[in-house]
């Protein structure tokens, strides 16, 4: 059985579409048929090489969508046949399985333990989460990657209190994401912070309460204006050196500082100790620490009680042969959350 599929060939090259052919499912792996797939930056990290050389090419990308169980390997038992599945990067429950290797001629095609640029995935069992056939397919497929991520850091890494506030340092998909969860959880200020106004206009669509623009005012001197005593919390999802130094600069003493952007290889941010003496917090996340069997399908469910109006992120909509154009208008900062349809 074949598949078309979006290889990584060559970094800083376009993705090629092409057909692939699907392997045969090994112990805990889940073939499933792919409705929707969002894309964000981190596909595009991968894609020019930011964290380095790729050992792996050619190989497939993409880490959250939604779509149907196709067939099962042995060990599975979190799924059957026929459930409709959200996809995600995180690990939940179910066996961990071997990365995947799908064929093309003479050429074997890398893939993890889970990729959804495609019409069919050979995925892990811990990477598929089963879902109510009431959430509507676009929206379960950006629940896997940005929804998990950024309501997970307001609902998990922060629990963020009641009328805290928060600022959140580039308005991509995920700090979107941050903004709905802030929201959702009754943060009475949050402040975005970007340096295109279109995406901060977005982002007070969203729910932010105030917006600064970095490329033309002082961040810290808008924040204090702001928030005198400084922010209960903050989260750079910039990926931006200064970006993160301002975040955790903005923060009041014993307040929190959430790093989720992803710099260069070679970069290194720069601290002052005194402010870790006075209290103030530092933090890495891992995906928002979410548990994705339950507080996906919580997601969701919010979602359909009009609680977090997670539709209003996306943007943008591209069948599966015009993903280099999507990749584009990421790039360009055109978007908010951009989706991949499938047509199977």
């Amino acid at each position: 059985m074949k598949t078309r599929a979006a290889i990584l060939w060559q970094l800083h090259k376009p993705l090629v579409i092409d057909e692939v052919e699907i392997p045969a499912l090994k112990r805990g792996q889940v073939l499933v048929k792919i409705s929707y797939s969002g894309i964000c930056r981190a596909q595009y990290n991968e894609m020019i090489g930011l964290k380095g050389p790729d050992k792996f090419l050619p190989h497939l990308l993409g880490h959250e969508a939604s779509g149907f169980v196709v067939d099962i390997a042995s060990g599975v038992t979190k799924v059957k046949k026929n459930d409709y599945v959200c996809l995600s990067w995180i690990k939940g429950r179910g066996l961990d399985a071997l990365n995947s290797q799908y064929k093309l001629g003479k050429h074997i095609i890398n893939a993890g333990a889970v990729t959804t640029f495609s019409d069919y995935a050979v995925v892990s069992e811990n990477r598929v989460i089963k879902i109510s056939k009431s959430a509507p397919a676009e929206i379960a497929a950006i629940a896997g990657c940005a929804i998990a991520t950024g309501c997970g850091i307001i609902n998990n890494t922060l629990n963020a209190t009641k009328n805290s506030s928060v600022v959140v340092f580039g308005v991509g998909g995920i700090g979107l994401s941050i903004i709905l969860g802030a929201k959702e959880r009754g943060c009475s200020t949050i402040i975005a912070v970007d340096v295109l106004d279109s995406k901060l206009k977005f982002a007070k669509r969203l729910g932010a309460t105030h917006l600064i623009n970095a490329s033309k005012s002082s961040v810290l001197k808008s924040i204090s204006a702001i928030l005198p005593q400084g922010a209960d919390y903050s989260v750079d999802a910039s990926g931006n050196k200064m970006a993160m130094e301002n975040a955790f600069a903005c923060i009041k003493e014993k307040g929190a500082c959430v790093i989720a952007g992803n710099l260069g290889k070679d970069e290194k941010i720069e601290l002052h100790p005194f402010d870790l003496i006075k209290g103030k917090r530092i933090l890495g996340t891992w995906g928002g620490e979410t548990q994705p069997d339950k507080d996906i399908p919580a997601y969701l469910k919010s979602f359909s009680q009009g609680n977090l109006p997670i539709d209003k992120m996306i943007t943008h909509r591209f069948p599966l042969e015009d993903i280099n154009k999507a990749f584009d208008v990421l790039v360009k900062g055109e978007a908010g959350r951009i989706i991949l349809k499938m047509n199977i």
